[in-house]
C-alpha cells in the first residue's frame, strides 16, 4: 500500500487499523531544540479522543502517546521522531457478522476492489481511528510554527444538519471559546456560537436516539503567517491544504475565503484593496477584507487563513440497510458498533492537525537564513 507518507520537509508516515495493536507516526524533518512532552501531545489528542461525550462514540480509548524516538531531554534531536498510540478497547465481535457484507457509505468495496483483501474490522486502515496519528503528529506541526513565527491553528463547528452558527471574525476564536462554555464547562460540540451550540446537540442527540447521523461544517482558521508561504504552480499552499484536508475520512468538500459565495459576485467586489498597516515592526502590506482567504496565487498574504470543510453524515448506522454481499447476494446490513451520530465535534483536531502540517512543511521549504 503506497500513500502513507505527507508532506515534503515535514514529512509524516503513519501505520495502524482501527482495531490492531496501535497507531504509530514517524516525523521526518522536525528540526533539533524544539521542547516537546508527552503533554504536548497529548492534549490534542484528548480533543479528538472517543468517549468524551454523550454525542460521540463510546469506544473507551485513553489515547495516551508514546514518545519512541527524536526527543532526549524534553527537546527535539533533528532526527525522526516515533510517536505510538496504543488501541485498548477493540471489539472485533462487532463486525464478525458483517465482514462479508459491504457497508453502505464505506470503503469495504473499494478496499476489495483494489486489493482483494481488507481488513473489516471497524474498516482497518480506512477508519477514522487512523487520524489519531495526524492528530499527534500535527501537535508537534503547532509547537513548531509557534515558535517559528507565531503562528496558530484553531479549528471549530459552523454547521450541523441545518443549523448554522454566526461568527463575524474567525480570526478573533481562540481555543478557549472552543472548547469551553462560559460557565467553564465543556463545549462538547466545539462551536463558538452558543445559541447554535445548544441547538447542534440538540440536533445531534435526536439523530443519535433516531439510530441515525448527522454532517456538517468546521470551520479552520491560521494566523501570525507571514507572507510567502506556498509555491505559485503545482505547490500551491491553497492545494496542498486541500490535499491535507480532503485526505481525512468523511470530507466532501473544501473552501477558502469566500468560496463559492465568489461566483455571484463581480470582480470589483470580490477583489480585496491593499493597504499599508504600520504597527511596531514598521510598514506592511495587508488587505482591507480577506475574501480571498489569506492565498493569493497560491502563496500566503499574511492575512489569516480561512477554510471551511464539509463533512458527510456517519456512515455506520444501526438502523437496517440494504447492500450486498462480496459475492454480490442481496442482503441487509446493521452496524452494531459504537460510532459517532455526528463527526464534526471530533473532527476539529483533525482539521487543525492537518493544517498544522501543511504549514510546518512548507515554513521548512521556504525559509532561509536572514543576513
Amino acid at each position: 500500500m503506497a500513500g502513507n507518507s505527507f508532506g515534503q520537509l515535514f514529512r509524516i508516515t503513519t501505520a495502524g487499523e482501527s482495531h490492531g495493536p496501535a497507531n504509530v507516526v514517524i516525523i521526518d524533518g522536525c528540526p533539533p531544540g524544539l521542547p516537546l512532552t508527552v503533554d504536548d501531545i497529548r492534549r490534542d489528542l484528548m480533543r479528538r479522543r472517543p468517549g468524551q461525550s454523550a454525542i460521540v462514540s463510546q469506544r473507551d480509548e485513553a489515547d495516551e502517546p508514546e514518545i519512541l524516538s527524536g526527543v532526549f531531554e524534553g527537546v527535539t534531536t533533528g532526527t525522526s521522531i516515533a510517536i505510538a498510540v496504543r488501541n485498548a478497547d477493540q471489539r472485533e465481535r462487532d463486525y464478525a457478522s458483517i465482514k462479508d457484507k459491504y457497508r453502505p457509505g464505506h470503503a469495504d468495496y473499494t478496499f476489495d476492489a483494489k486489493y482483494g483483501v481488507r481488513d473489516y474490522r471497524g474498516g482497518g486502515r480506512s477508519s477514522a481511528r487512523e487520524t489519531v496519528s495526524r492528530v499527534a503528529a500535527g501537535a508537534v506541526a503547532k509547537k513548531l510554527i509557534a515558535r517559528e513565527f507565531g503562528g496558530r491553528v484553531v479549528a471549530y463547528v459552523v454547521q450541523v444538519g441545518d443549523v448554522k452558527a454566526r461568527v463575524d471574525d474567525p480570526a478573533a476564536i481562540t481555543l478557549e471559546q472552543v472548547e469551553q462554555l462560559p460557565n467553564g464547562e465543556p463545549n462538547i460540540v466545539r462551536c463558538p456560537d452558543l445559541n447554535a451550540a445548544a441547538a447542534m446537540v440538540s440536533a445531534i442527540d435526536e439523530v443519535r436516539r433516531a439510530q441515525d447521523s448527522l454532517g456538517g461544517v468546521a470551520e479552520i482558521v491560521a494566523t501570525g503567517l507571514p507572507a510567502g508561504l506556498g509555491e505559485p504552480v503545482f505547490d500551491k499552499l491553497k492545494a496542498d491544504l486541500a490535499k491535507g484536508l480532503f485526505s481525512l475520512p468523511a470530507v466532501m468538500g473544501v473552501e477558502y475565503g469566500i468560496g463559492f459565495g465568489c461566483v455571484t459576485l463581480r470582480g470589483s467586489a470580490n477583489n480585496d484593496l491593499f493597504e499599508s498597516r504600520r504597527d511596531e515592526r514598521g510598514v506592511n502590506i495587508a488587505t482591507r477584507t480577506n475574501r480571498h482567504g489569506g492565498m493569493l496565487g497560491g502563496i500566503s498574504s499574511g492575512m489569516p487563513i480561512v477554510m471551511r470543510a464539509a463533512v458527510k453524515p456517519t456512515s455506520s448506522l444501526s438502523q437496517e440497510q440494504e447492500t450486498v454481499t462480496r459475492d454480490g447476494q442481496p442482503t441487509t446490513i446493521r452496524t452494531t458498533g459504537r460510532h459517532d451520530p455526528c463527526l464534526l465535534p471530533r473532527f476539529v483536531p483533525m482539521a487543525e492537525a492537518m493544517v498544522a502540517l501543511v504549514l510546518a512543511d512548507h515554513w521548512l521549504r521556504w525559509w532561509r537564513p536572514k543576513k
